[in-house]
């Protein structure tokens, strides 16, 4: 067992490496993992701290991304602006994923009534534009980045779990399935210790490209005011300030603009490549 692990951890980076496209995005990812965790020592100035006598300057040696309507440092609050971008998508990719993992396991290997049920819950939820209905509870509730990952989250599962029920009903007829029933195995040991594992990989190709869906809808929320709040630096709420500005204040536009860009870029190259690398039908 451990050599046929081996062998499939192999395989799976040599396919990796062979896409230059998904390495390119994997570096970014890592660098963006970096920068969000050593802000704090790489950041040239404080991302709040506001200079009356450096408003709106272009960029220069001094201030590389330029400063904005208040003389705060535009590096530093993009820099700073990536910690709560990538905490938002992996805590909200998080909750997405274990929510549907589990009604996706629960569906595909019960059936009958019980998937019925639960797939006419996902239709439901299918059918309300995700991002609308994200609009609509956060209009409701008071602005905070732990709402914002948690509706993000509860809004976000449905693909999961049809992903998931999908490999399960495969799954769940396979031989070694029959021989676990029949020496007694329990249905919770058949689901966690023989399917789970089995359905791990679509779920890391949904988990990637979703952080990269999560990222763009907590900056489209943070854009219209209703994300992350000022001061705290959010990406969004950069373009925001800058949106006043941007017939001479170029700079307050792009340079947030780039950096959700590059992420959202970046994730999804990184899951296109996992998903052909744990393509068993490609034979690269």
């Amino acid at each position: 067992m451990a050599f046929k692990h081996s062998y499939f951890y192999a395989v799976f980076w040599q396919r990796i490496k062979r896409n230059r496209l998904a390495l390119a995005g994997g570096c970014v990812v890592a660098l963006l993992f970096l920068v969000s965790l050593l802000a704090p020592l790489i950041a040239p100035y404080d991302p709040n701290g506001i200079n009356a006598w450096q408003v709106l300057e272009p960029p220069s040696v001094q201030h590389w991304f330029g400063t904005d309507e208040l003389g705060r440092d535009v590096l530093s609050r993009v820099l700073y602006g990536a910690r709560i971008s990538l905490k938002v998508g992996f805590v909200a990719i998080g909750i997405a994923v274990a929510i549907g993992t589990v009604v996706g396991l629960v569906s595909g290997f019960y059936s009958g009534i019980v998937d019925a049920a639960l797939m006419r819950v996902v239709d439901i939820m299918l059918c309300f534009p995700a991002f609308f209905l994200i609009l609509a509870v956060i209009t409701f509730l008071e602005p905070s980045i732990w709402y914002i990952m948690m509706v993000i989250g509860l809004t976000g599962w449905m693909g999961v779990a049809r992903l998931v029920r999908a490999e399960t009903l495969s799954i769940r007829e396979m031989d070694y399935i029959m021989a676990a029933r029949c020496i007694g195995c329990s249905d919770s040991r058949i689901i966690l210790r023989h399917i789970l594992p089995n359905v791990v990989s679509p779920i890391l190709v949904s988990a990637t490209l979703g952080v990269a869906g999560a990222i763009l809808t907590e900056s489209a929320l943070s854009f219209l005011g209703i994300g992350v709040q000022p001061p705290t630096p959010s990406w969004g709420n950069i373009l925001t300030s800058g949106k006043d500005y941007i017939e001479f204040a170029w700079w307050l536009s792009l340079f947030p603009g780039l950096a959700i860009l590059v992420t959202v870029l970046a994730y999804n190259l990184l899951g296109e490549g996992i998903r052909d690398a744990l393509d068993p039908r490609l034979k690269r």
